[in-house]
């Protein structure tokens, strides 16, 4: 397998990804995805250890490290461990490693480590902010044309940008998930219909709505906070005639 190369990224960024597992038998890695699109296989980061475990056998050693933007845990087995075991909590350390996943934890499979002066890191994010503003680029690019045909967006963002299929389809899977549908005018007319000129019971509102719970009173709030519906009196709602 191609070793690909380390990654200067926010643990943020890992942590918020979703993770695909690799195949041996068909010669595929297992990779990450952050939520800007950016595929992840390995990673090269800068932060504080902030805890610290080894085992009684001293076969196995972890540490974990928060770079600001959050925390994760670095493991090592065997022959890596005593490179791991070596550092200690306070100390500002560069990890580069695997990303991996295993009961739902994403963590990163420890390869080499030293520790580093607190310029580096200042240097490190920088870099890292500069990737980041690069990769929003990309993300708001996407999804301005989000509308168009799966298949020509993942054609002209594969050209332009060298993005695979599967960042492609993700940032359009969070994309849809992000979606919000707006229930207002639903409402909105509910009480248009319901009034009589008193105004509308809330409860009235919630025995004829088919909309979740949650939702309605989600809704109410906000028309509310908007002013395109007042309480004449606790419990009863009318809308504000434009």
């Amino acid at each position: 397998m191609r070793r690909h190369a380390a990654k200067k990224v926010r643990i943020k960024d890992v942590l918020e990804g979703k993770f695909f597992h690799g195949s041996k038998e068909n010669f595929k890695e297992s990779f990450l995805i952050s939520p800007l699109g950016q595929k992840i296989s390995r990673v090269n980061i800068v932060g504080s250890v902030i805890d610290k475990f080894l085992n009684e056998e001293g076969n196995f050693s972890s540490l974990i490290i928060d770079d600001g933007s959050g925390s994760i845990r670095v493991k090592a087995f065997g022959d890596r461990v005593n490179d791991l075991k070596k550092f200690e909590i306070g100390d500002l350390v560069q990890i580069i490693g695997k990303i991996k996943e295993f009961n739902n934890e994403i963590y990163i499979s420890f390869e080499i480590g030293r520790k580093v002066e607190p310029n580096f890191e200042i240097l490190r994010r920088l870099e890292v902010l500069k990737e980041v503003a690069k990769q929003k680029e990309i993300f708001e690019d996407i999804k301005k044309l989000s509308s168009l045909p799966e298949e020509e967006l993942i054609n002209y963002a594969k050209e332009k940008y060298g993005m695979e299929e599967e960042c492609v389809k993700f940032i359009l899977e969070n994309l849809n998930k992000d979606k919000k549908v707006d229930y207002k005018p639903a409402i909105l007319e509910l009480i248009k219909e319901l009034d009589k000129g008193d105004g509308v019971e809330v409860a009235k509102i919630f025995e004829l709505s088919s909309l979740p719970e949650e939702e309605i009173e989600k809704v109410i709030e906000e028309l509310l906070n908007s002013g395109e519906i007042f309480e004449p009196k606790p419990g009863i709602l009318k809308r504000v005639e434009m």
